[in-house]
């Protein structure tokens, strides 16, 4: 008597939780999953994001009008913009320091911060997190890094400044150059911080899907979205460890006298001391990870759009166990690619051939997601609100991406085009618009699931996808061609090559798209605060949807589910399910939640 007592006197504590909650507990220290996924939205994705996107339009205005005077230059720059001219230091720290932010702070914690965070438990049937208090930790890491990423911002000599793969010697020297000073020791303390924080993430995300699905939820009834976080957390466990080892080494090149990347270094005719290390090894271990990065980042978004076409195309999403392979088969590849960043440094041409295998290799699985989108698209009846489009465009921009990257897979090729801007073109539109275009699709689609009902203005979201999917193809179209012709990337300005003058109007063509994509991006910051305060509630379903989130209170309870938590009876894509008189399983309705138990006489599907 008295344990069952004991039993609802702790039900009635847990529901009386949010009512004694206080303001930190609740918004700050938060150790609730739907919270820290609003963190991390906030944070990586609104504010890194701002910043990151600030810092491509300064220095593609440099690059159209190179040594023209901008007064937004003097006020956002000051030392570094005499008379609102931006000086030659302070081009390759602003690249540098894009690159860094979009990568990892946007598109890494943004991206799978927010979704596996908000995803995990809801899809799988679990009140939260396997640990809550790792989780926070976890987000209170990335929050630190980033305000240190921030900070080096402002230190006297300027950002790190050696390209966002910060190669040495430039990164391993403090006197290389202006950049290479306290802004990059930040710089690597930064992500020594941020790379804790993911591994903390991803173990969670691991141990909570494998140990906390609900009953009935068997792996192959789970959805592609956490398919696709499971293996990415994956990834980054066996990956970042890499990338910290790096930068621990790095930090003791700089500080402790060591020579791990360092060897034969003069500096204005001086030898110095450094010998036996070689800065080849240190491309190794950043491509080690930096590899496996792009589907770190890629993966989640491809899950993303396989759940929100299903859902808007209402039809079962195409080849199921061919989609899940191709995530299994895409991670244990990108893990062993990573050759081919560095075919032109002096790598044996026999090693280069092994990885230009592999990597072409890539392109089946690739292939395979592709085509299934597709065929998924294919005769459905497809709803075309702003998270199908957005979906609709990551396969668009990822075919076109990965085209390219078949060019730059191949060591003969790779050697022509490498450092110019036709790889920038290629990644750009691969894993940076493709994984951008997944996180605003999760963030249509899933609006409603963190913001209590609310949707975002769907007119607005259109503006908001056409602009951004016009400009996107504007800017880096064109920039393919630019490499082609050899303009090298990072440099400051290209005036001293008289064969490139006539390029210069494609340089202005592109900073004008790409200024009005930076437009496009405040018409989504103001949709989303709208709408967050004054959004319209919609039904706890908007998108007639199978999986087990739509099943949760619209109203955040702490544990998801106010009673049991639902079992589930079958996979996530019964759309348009039909019984042998060809009418709907639910008479009127052509979607099954996971949650429905089978009819009489109806199949599981064979997926």
């Amino acid at each position: 008597m008295s344990g069952t007592a004991h039993v609802d006197d702790h039900a009635q504590d847990d529901h009386g939780h949010h009512h004694k909650e206080t303001f930190v507990t609740k918004y700050i220290f938060s150790q609730d999953h739907k919270m820290i996924a609003k963190q991390y939205l906030i944070t990586g994705v609104l504010v890194m994001g701002f910043i990151g996107i600030a810092m491509s339009l300064l220095f593609r205005m440099q690059l159209a009008w190179p040594g023209e005077s901008f007064p937004i230059f003097e006020a956002l720059l000051g030392k570094w913009a005499p008379s609102g001219v931006m000086d030659a230091d302070v081009y390759l720290a602003l690249v540098t320091m894009h690159g860094t932010i979009m990568v990892f702070f946007v598109l890494t914690a943004g991206l799978s911060g927010t979704f596996s965070n908000l995803l995990i438990p809801l899809q799988i049937g679990a009140r939260d997190m396997a640990s809550g208090f790792l989780n926070m930790v976890s987000y209170w890491m990335f929050f630190v890094s980033s305000v240190i990423m921030v900070i080096s911002l402002f230190v006297e000599a300027g950002p790190a400044a050696a390209g966002w793969t910060i190669y040495p010697p430039l990164s391993a020297l403090p006197m290389a150059q202006p950049g290479s000073g306290m802004g990059m020791t930040l710089w690597l303390v930064s992500m020594a911080i941020f790379i804790a924080s993911s591994l903390l993430g991803s173990l969670n995300y691991i141990v909570t899907v494998i140990n906390l699905r609900t009953k009935g939820m068997s792996m192959t009834r789970l959805p592609l979205s956490i398919w696709a976080f499971f293996v990415t957390a994956i990834i980054g466990v066996i990956s970042f460890p890499v990338l910290l080892a790096a930068a621990l080494l790095l930090i003791m090149d700089r500080s402790f006298g060591t020579s791990f990347f360092l060897s034969d270094i003069f500096i204005q005719g001086e030898v110095l001391h450094y010998q036996g290390g070689s800065p080849v090894l240190y491309e190794h271990l950043f491509w080690f990870l930096g590899h496996p990065e792009v589907y770190i980042v890629l993966l989640p978004a491809l899950g993303i759009t396989s759940e929100v076409m299903s859902t808007n195309a209402r039809k079962p999403i195409f080849g199921y166990r061919a989609m899940v392979a191709s995530i299994l088969a895409i991670a244990f590849l990108s893990t062993i690619v990573w050759g081919h960043h560095m075919f032109i440094s002096g790598m044996n041409p026999f090693l280069g051939s092994v990885f230009t295998f592999t990597t072409l290799l890539i392109a089946i699985p690739s292939a395979v997601k592709a085509f299934n989108y597709i065929t998924t698209l294919w005769k459905g009846n497809l709803q075309l609100n702003p998270a199908m489009l957005f979906s609709i465009g990551l396969v668009s921009t990822f075919i076109t991406g990965g085209l390219t990257g078949i060019i730059l897979g191949d060591s003969t090729l790779d050697i022509n085009v490498h450092d110019t801007y036709f790889v920038i073109a290629h990644f750009h539109l691969v894993m940076g618009i493709s994984a951008l275009y997944g996180l605003f699709a999760g963030v249509y689609h899933w609006f409603p699931k963190m913001f209590e009902g609310k949707l975002l203005n769907k007119n607005l979201g259109y503006v908001h996808f056409w602009v951004t999917a016009i400009c996107a193809y504007g800017v880096f179209f064109p920039m393919h061609f630019v490499g082609m012709a050899g303009v090298p990337r990072r440099y400051y300005e290209n005036t001293a090559f008289p064969m490139f003058d006539e390029l210069a109007d494609i340089q202005v063509l592109m900073t004008v798209f790409a200024i009005i994509a930076g437009a496009a991006q405040l018409v989504f910051v103001a949709n989303f605060l709208y709408s967050v305060f004054y959004g319209k509630v919609g039904p706890k379903n908007p998108w007639k949807s199978n999986t087990l989130e739509w099943t949760a209170e619209q109203k955040h309870v702490h544990g998801n589910w106010a009673g049991d938590i639902p079992e589930v009876h079958r996979w996530a894509y019964d759309y348009s399910k039909v019984d042998d008189n060809g009418e709907y399983i639910i008479p009127g309705q052509d979607f099954v939640p996971q949650n429905i138990p089978l009819q009489e006489g109806e199949e599981e599907m064979n997926h």
